[in-house]
């Protein structure tokens, strides 16, 4: 159920740092970021911690990461302006609501986190039978609750985090929401939304708990969106008393879906910096086309005048990501004939790419050359963001008697 206000449409969206940011991240996340913070209220922070998971004997690159990071951040487009940046290490916060979750939260509930099992067979090299590693999903879900996160951007492999926290709210809220007092408090509420809306309310209400009707509930949920006469902490309180539960006190977030990123690597796999097919953000113009030029391409083409299939060419998926359609008819036909050859090929691949990165890496090199206005931007978004999780961990407390 989505129990989350207008006033908490928040984004909260995270990235490790492990290393450089390359094409993929751009394509596959970066670009997202910027979009969203036109629309929402967006918390896009350095998962420093969460990097820690996997990469606890080797912290150096974390800290050498977490800069560049930002920078490369910014230099894509995200903007300080529009949205918050902090790192996730500043933020104590999270990790005090991760210790009072990790109370309520069975065991169970985390060792079926499809990604528990599937990364431990992925990084078979590193030794992740930790706590840290069992816990990071919960962490996560401090991470979006500490901020009443509405919207968490996320791909189709970590849907089953996003639902593990709405698991965690839901259970927590059914612990705690039940203020002394709660059902007179919700009347007293009810009657500040004016007379004719308080009976509107009631009816719907009337008619989800008793007949559950879900189309009442989302009415009586965007009619309480729109009072603008009543407190955030009586929106919340409505909230639960129309679902017949308690006081909302940690709201229930929607997964986003993004789309999958259309980005292949330089082998035509995914592209990730394990599979040493990377182009970075960075990269020169120079690396970038000696990268490029030396691409695998179909295994059929052994001699120039043997014909191809792009379909079999990591090179025609660069295409699909950067050239328009006529371009892509030119490759389509010219390969399969073979009139043209993958040198030929590759080339207007090559000057999309150092087009692209161009503007970036001017911007990211203003930065780079400006420490102190990066370092401000991050101390104003962790200031910004630990405002926020300062108020809720405030609640968190009173709710759980630790005052």
């Amino acid at each position: 159920m989505n129990t989350v206000s207008v006033q908490h449409q928040r984004v909260l969206s995270g990235m490790r740092p492990t290393g450089l940011l390359h094409l993929g991240h751009y394509h596959g996340v970066l670009k997202n970021w910027v979009n969203l913070q036109h629309e929402f209220e967006c918390f896009f922070f350095v998962a420093d911690w969460h990097a820690l998971t996997t990469e606890y004997e080797n912290p150096g690159i974390i800290s050498e990461s977490t800069n560049d990071m930002v920078i490369d951040w910014l230099a894509a487009g995200v903007s300080p302006g529009s949205s918050k940046i902090f790192v996730q290490s500043r933020v104590p916060e999270h990790a005090e609501l991760h210790l009072l979750l990790s109370m309520i939260t069975p065991l169970g509930w985390l060792e079926r986190v499809p990604t528990f099992k599937d990364q431990q067979l992925k990084l078979k090299e590193k030794d992740l039978a930790t706590y840290g590693f069992l816990g990071y999903p919960l962490l996560q879900s401090a991470d979006i609750l500490v901020y009443k996160a509405g919207q968490v951007p996320v791909g189709e492999d970590q849907v089953a985090h996003v639902e593990l926290t709405r698991e965690v709210a839901r259970r927590f809220n059914h612990l705690y929401g039940r203020e002394i007092g709660f059902e007179e408090k919700a009347e007293a509420a009810v009657s500040k939304m004016g007379k004719k809306n308080a009976k509107m309310y009631r009816e719907y209400r009337k008619s989800y708990q008793e007949q559950g009707d879900a189309h009442a509930l989302e009415v009586a949920r965007a009619l309480l969106e729109s009072q603008q006469n009543i407190s955030i902490g009586d929106k919340e309180r409505l909230f639960g008393y129309l679902e017949g539960s308690g006081k909302i006190i940690l709201p229930e977030p929607q997964a986003l879906l993004t789309k999958s990123s259309k980005m292949p690597g330089l082998d035509g796999q995914k592209m990730s910096k394990s599979y040493r097919n990377t182009i970075a953000l960075r990269d020169s113009a120079d690396d970038i086309m000696k990268k490029m030029r030396t691409m695998p391409t179909d295994t059929a083409r052994v001699r120039r005048t043997d014909p191809g299939d792009p379909q079999n060419c990591p090179v025609w998926q660069f295409h699909v990501v950067y050239s328009d359609e006529a371009t892509c008819e030119w490759v389509q036909e010219g390969c399969k004939s073979a009139d043209i050859g993958c040198v030929e090929c590759k080339q207007p691949v090559i000057d999309a790419v150092i087009a692209e990165l161009k503007p970036i890496q001017e911007r990211a090199k203003e930065y780079i050359e400006d420490p102190n206005a990066v370092k401000a931007i991050i101390d104003e978004g962790c200031e910004a963001a630990r405002d926020v999780a300062k108020d809720t961990m405030e609640e968190v407390r009173k709710a759980m008697g630790l005052g």
